[in-house]
């Protein structure tokens, strides 16, 4: 299955930037609801290592992926310039929100429909479905990310799960 490049109705669309890594990705920036500073993340047995917790927002539970160990790079080193992307990811008709710890936040920039390629074509054996496209800004080439595909469904009701139950939690807690 070949991929498609984004397209805007006005032929350019802005992006949210960001470091993971060593690698500076992008997201729509109609897919991000609020970017927040790392909150004290409680972590939940028995959950794969790349979800490193959840946090508190304003009274719902939201899980937060770690997109470097996502990504397969290892656990990101929170430092003071970590921050949490929280993005709208579409499940059973519904909105979940997930958070995205990322290592850095650049900027808002605006791109060109002419800069923005198909990935290219990495065979069988890459899972790069995450990839929506790639921009070149530049000198610099940025990875599009597609939030929804970050995570695998299986992942994304998982923190679902996760999420709803904690949050159920937190509820009981308070009418005690």
């Amino acid at each position: 299955m070949t991929q498609q490049a984004p397209t805007h109705a006005n032929g350019s669309g802005q992006y949210l930037t960001f470091l993971s890594g060593d690698e500076l990705y992008a997201v729509d920036i109609m897919q991000v609801n609020e970017i927040i500073e790392i909150a004290a993340l409680t972590r939940v047995p028995k959950t794969p290592a790349f979800i490193r917790g959840v946090i508190n927002l304003r009274g719902g539970v939201v899980p937060v992926v770690d997109l470097t160990a996502k990504l397969g790079n290892g656990l990101s080193d929170v430092t003071s310039r970590s921050c949490v992307v929280l993005v709208g990811i579409e499940q059973a008709g519904q909105e979940q929100i997930i958070g995205l710890l990322v290592d850095e936040v650049r900027e808002i920039i605006d791109i060109d429909a002419a800069d923005i390629k198909p990935p290219p074509a990495f065979g069988d054996e890459a899972d790069t479905g995450f990839i929506q496209a790639m921009a070149q800004v530049e000198q610099l080439f940025i990875i599009l990310l597609d939030v929804s595909e970050v995570l695998t469904r299986h992942e994304i009701l998982q923190a679902s799960v996760i999420a709803e139950q904690l949050s159920e939690q937190v509820q009981e807690q308070t009418t005690l």
